[in-house]
């Protein structure tokens, strides 16, 4: 049978293991595909270290939009991200009938349903296993393999830069600044650490795992977003001695009036295996209504685990190329004319229990007044520590959990307390999952 050619945009880190993936393992990925899958074409900026690492087996050029428009390639493989370029190669490539294999989270997040639509209408694929989580199969977990659920919630762990300094910051006790210092130094964080410490990296994956959860349309825009630069060794150790472990989680949950989509720091109990999870691994926390929990764990980027994903994606795409548009798996997982219009909430309606931290004077009645304001916005305290203050110290820290509250309810309620002369400063608030 006749082999397909892919063309390959990017021949950088995930690209140039791609490449090395699909030529090291191309008797096994025959095997499963029922024919060879060979990439043809290659663009990349750099022409000479593209020629160097393909070794004439592929043509080269430095213009993508040659291989977009080539009529030779039958699958266009996009590697290069941003939302600009890669956008209008996509849907150029979708134009021109490609199939299209993606790993661009920031992509899908903002365009996916532009993509998706013109993708549908012209009866092309397109495939983004390894948009999320890196070599974890969890986009093909949420399309086929929970198909009988009605999912209930996600959780993940999925940004791998935030978990390494998180871990950093438990086990060596160092700052913020120094764990971030040290990711950077190891290759794990950018120059510009923003995308993954703001969090803004994982609400892109976060957009895609709940359209496919909840068969929704993207809406990047709707997802609350905080990162972990105010965290500070304090909060991480007083979660410790409570029994919980702080984690950046992108969480998505069905509630009554709408969908949940958010991204923060949040206080998992130490005894759930997804705060057990450290270093740069990701982990993914699935809850359907057949199968209850299940837990998706592995390496979240990388150019070989990317890779594995970017070409089981070709397998996939092989398998169904010669397949009646209709028959195959929605991209989204439900049928393109029954995606939802259910709303995804305001923060302000989200409920979730809390941990504050609140610095005091060490004064009478002090205590009394805090819990007055939290029982009049209706927030009940569930445990709490006072600690003692250093001889001669004057103020003290009050650590409280709070039982399942209304966001904005406690909004107004810290704005009351944080007026109050005998309250210094900030409050500090991060939500808390039991994750049950």
């Amino acid at each position: 049978m006749k082999a397909i050619h892919a063309g390959l945009l990017g021949i950088g880190t995930v690209g140039g293991g791609t490449w090395d993936v699909l030529n090291r393992n191309a008797g096994e990925i025959r095997r499963r595909a029922g024919r060879a899958i060979r990439i043809a074409r290659v663009a990349d900026k750099d022409v000479k270290k593209a020629r160097r690492l393909v070794d004439g087996k592929a043509q080269v050029t430095g213009s993508a939009w040659d291989v977009v428009r080539a009529p030779d390639i039958d699958i266009v493989i996009e590697l290069i991200g941003g939302t600009g370029i890669a956008r209008d190669l996509v849907l150029e490539a979708i134009a021109n009938g490609k199939h299209v294999v993606t790993a661009n989270k920031a992509l899908l997040a903002k365009h996916g349903n532009r993509i998706f639509a013109a993708a549908q209408k012209k009866g092309v694929m397109v495939a983004f296993e390894a948009s999320v989580g890196g070599g974890i199969p969890i986009i093909k977990a949420l399309r086929e393999g929970l198909a009988a659920n009605r999912i209930e919630w996600i959780a993940g762990i999925i940004n791998g830069t935030s978990n390494f300094i998180l871990s950093e910051m438990r086990d060596k006790g160092v700052a913020f600044d120094v764990a971030l210092a040290d990711a950077q130094a190891r290759g794990f964080a950018e120059t510009d650490p923003t995308f993954d410490i703001e969090g803004i990296d994982a609400a892109h994956k976060l957009t895609i795992l709940s359209a496919l959860a909840f068969g929704i349309p993207m809406q990047f825009a709707r997802v609350y977003t905080e990162g972990i630069s105010k965290l500070t060794q304090q909060d991480i150790g007083y979660a410790e001695e409570l029994g919980y472990r702080i984690k950046l989680l992108g969480i998505t949950r069905r509630a009554a009036k709408g969908i949940e989509l958010r991204v923060h720091p949040t206080l998992v109990p130490t005894r759930r295996l997804i705060a057990n999870v450290e270093g740069v691994m990701n982990a993914i926390l699935v809850k359907g209504d057949a199968v209850g929990p299940t837990l998706y764990y592995g390496a979240g980027a990388g150019g070989q685990p990317t890779a594995s994903a970017v070409v089981a994606d070709l397998v996939d795409v092989t398998r169904l190329i010669t397949a009646d548009p209709g028959h195959r798996v929605p991209h989204l997982a439900f049928q393109p004319d029954q995606l939802s219009a259910t709303p995804v909430l305001p923060m302000g309606e989200v409920q979730t229990s809390y941990y504050l931290r609140l610095h005091v004077l060490d004064k009478p009645g002090v205590l009394a007044r805090i819990t007055r304001i939290l029982a009049d916005s209706r927030i009940s305290i569930e445990a709490m520590v006072q600690k003692e203050p250093a001889a001669g110290e004057k103020r003290v820290d009050i650590v409280m959990l709070t039982h399942l509250a209304i966001e904005k309810n406690v909004n107004a309620a810290l704005a009351r307390i944080e007026k109050l002369p005998t309250v210094v400063g900030k409050v500090t608030r991060i939500r808390v999952e039991e994750l049950l």
